[in-house]
């Protein structure tokens, strides 16, 4: 479809975040399945959960706007599933497996907090505070969850070099 205003480029673009939301719960679920972490997939049902609430917040912008949410391919959440899949299968050592399915967590994570920043701002430009302020939420939430991914991986690590530690000394 061609996109021959800002609204509708916004509204595309609020869409491509909403599918993003709907994805989510789906792609954090098998990665937590597949990085077979406790933690991780404890983490990760805690996001899910999350997801729905930010999936009610994107249809509560969608309605402020008049608005319905386009149609979109959505290939890219696809895409990073797949990549993933073929990528982890390569990855042999728990520890790096790990290590593995928290940086692409995170990758996902500040690719969303670019798309919501991008969107706060033309909310901004065009005078709808609400759907800025609605949208600040979903960021906070994205930001918490990228806060709380590279807390996680910073303390796996620091884990990992103090059993090294220990076991040089021994």
């Amino acid at each position: 479809m061609p996109i021959k205003t800002p609204k509708e480029l916004f509204v595309m673009i609020l869409t491509d975040v909403r599918q993003g939301a709907e994805k989510a719960e789906k792609i954090y679920q098998e990665i937590g399945q597949l990085a077979q972490d406790p933690q991780i997939k404890e983490a990760l049902e805690a996001r899910a959960f999350v997801s729905g609430k930010v999936l009610a917040t994107l249809d509560e912008c969608f309605r402020l706007l008049g608005e319905q949410p386009a149609k979109l391919s959505g290939r890219l959440q696809e895409t990073f599933i797949e990549d993933f899949r073929r990528e982890l299968a390569e990855v042999q050592g728990p520890i790096a497996r790990r290590i593995f399915a928290l940086m692409k967590l995170n990758h996902l994570a500040h690719f969303r907090i670019a798309e919501y920043r991008a969107l706060i701002a033309a909310a901004e430009a065009v005078g709808n505070h609400g759907v800025s302020l609605l949208l600040e939420t979903c960021l906070a939430d994205k930001l918490t969850f990228a806060e709380r991914t590279g807390r996680f991986l910073r303390e796996m690590v620091e884990t990992r070099v103090a059993e090294r530690a220990a076991a040089a000394s021994a």
